[in-house]
Formats: structure tokens, sequence, C-alpha cells
């Protein structure tokens, strides 16, 4: 596993960024290019971020598109390519703590979540230290870096206290309400109890790619819960809920199971995760 904590230029992704790159992408431009500051309309540190976004967000791997950016972002059959519609937001939220590419989302969410819900930013800081400690890499751990990532992912996720202008709104993911001040503290929460409910459809998109993953066709409810689950600041109950749910709708394809205690998912027949997007979105006419 690599691990990065920098690359964003201090720039959250902002509304149209992903668009935007997509877009320059398909037209065969080069980010590295002295043109490009001209061609995206942004200043050199924008070009870097916006590039490094793409990537985080599981669209780009550095020289070509992946097929979820022009499933969304194609001009012609693009399902939703302004980002109107919250379960987009939801499933690229979940494809950037999933893809690792950005190391801090996938502490943050499946890590630090576990073990508190409300948090100051000393304390995200102690704990991706830790991590690294754990994981032999703490050469790697250089704290203005971190802090400048973890100010970035908060200003990704939570609306500002005191906003400066409407550019303090443009953050991609505010809408998805998965973190809140404190309002009697400098602190921040996991907004576990009042946030919107996930699209299933998003859900088994996430479910499908940690099958893809695992390589297993059984996977315990636990690492559903740890890998998927948490991603989306679900509590267990809700996590069971939403599986009782696709499970019962797409019986086909998969079961859920609480026998003696083992909760599991167990996949009997391929679902194509292009299918369960197209349930959602609808197919071309």
């Amino acid at each position: 596993m690599k691990y990065t904590f920098s690359g964003h230029e201090s720039f959250p992704c902002k509304n149209l960024w992903l668009k935007k790159g997509y877009d320059f992408v398909v037209q065969d431009e080069i980010f590295s290019s002295p043109d490009a500051v001209i061609n995206l309309g942004v200043g050199k540190n924008m070009v870097a971020s916006i590039r490094y976004w793409l990537r985080s967000f599981g669209l780009y791997d550095g020289e070509k598109l992946l097929w979820i950016s022009n499933y969304l972002f194609d001009d012609a059959k693009g399902k939703d390519k302004y980002l109107e519609d919250i379960a987009t937001l939801w499933l690229l939220h979940f494809n950037l703590v999933f893809s690792e590419e950005a190391t801090l989302y996938k502490m943050f969410f499946c890590g630090l979540q576990r073990e508190r819900t409300h948090f100051e930013r000393e304390q995200v800081l102690t704990y991706v230290k830790l991590r690294l400690a754990e994981a032999g890499k703490i050469t790697l751990f250089n704290e203005n870096t971190v802090k400048k990532d973890i100010g970035v992912l908060l200003q990704n996720y939570t609306l500002p206290r005191k906003p400066q202008s409407n550019e303090d709104y443009s953050s991609l993911l505010l809408d998805l309400d998965l973190i809140r001040q404190s309002s009697e503290s400098k602190g921040y929460y996991f907004n576990i109890d009042g946030k919107r409910e996930v699209t299933p459809e998003i859900f088994l998109y996430g479910l499908l790619k940690l099958k893809e993953r695992e390589g297993d066709n059984t996977i315990p409810f636990d690492t559903v819960q740890e890998k998927v689950g948490l991603v989306f600041c679900m509590q267990d109950y809700e996590t069971i809920e939403m599986l009782s749910q696709l499970s019962s709708k797409y019986k086909q394809y998969f079961t859920y199971s609480d026998v003696a205690g083992i909760k599991q998912v167990q996949f009997t027949k391929d679902l194509d995760i292009k299918q369960v997007l197209d349930d959602y979105y609808g197919t071309d006419i």
C-alpha cells in the first residue's frame, strides 16, 4: 500500500472540477502542458489539484480515464454530467475512500470513526501518526503535510462556520452532510444520526467493488461494515437493514444471512456493476 497525504495543493475538490478535468482528458490535453492553465481556465496549482482529484475519486489512472468517468461525465450519454443527483455524490465519496489514492480518507472513515464519533484536528493527526508507526512507515509522517491534508478533508465535507463568500460553499461533497462542526467547541463529529439516506444501488456498487477486491463470493459482515458500511457512516444495524433490503431485491444474485451469530453476504451469481447503476440511473434509450 502506498501512503499519500499531498497532491491537492491545499484545495478541496470544487463542484465543477471533475467534469472540467474529464473534458480536458477527453480532448487529449496533458496536465503537465504549459497550455493546461489556459485550457482549464485555472491557476497552475489548481491544474495539479484537478489532476489529483480525478485520480483520488477513481476516475483517472494518470494516463487514461476509467469506465466510471465515462459513465457519469460523457457529453452524450453521461448519467449525471453536472453532479445534480446526490446518489452520484455518494458514489464519488465511496470511490474516494475505497480507492485509497488519498490515504487519509480511508484512515478517517474506516479507522478513526470506529474509535470515536467526536474528534478534534489534533486527534486525527495523532491517529494518522499511530497508524503509520504500526505499519512501519513512520518516516512518511510529516506533521505539516498531514495537517494540511486534514484541513482539506474537513473543507470537503464540513459547512463553514463563518463563510466569507459563496466560494466557501463550493466543495463537492458538502451536501452529504457527513461531518459537522460542534456548536460549542472547536471539534467536529461524524453526523451518524442526521445524515441523508444512502442510495441502495450505490451501496451495492460499493459491495461489488469490495467483492472484486476480496476475490471471494462470501464476505463476512464485519468486513462489509468495515470497508463499505463505515464509508457511508452507517451503524451496524443500518448496514444490516441495507443488506436485507438489497438481498431481497437482488435475491437471484446474492443473499445475506445470520445463522448461529455468523453474519455474511454470499454471492450466488455474477452481478454486473454497470447493471446495478443502470437500475438506478436508467438505461439509454
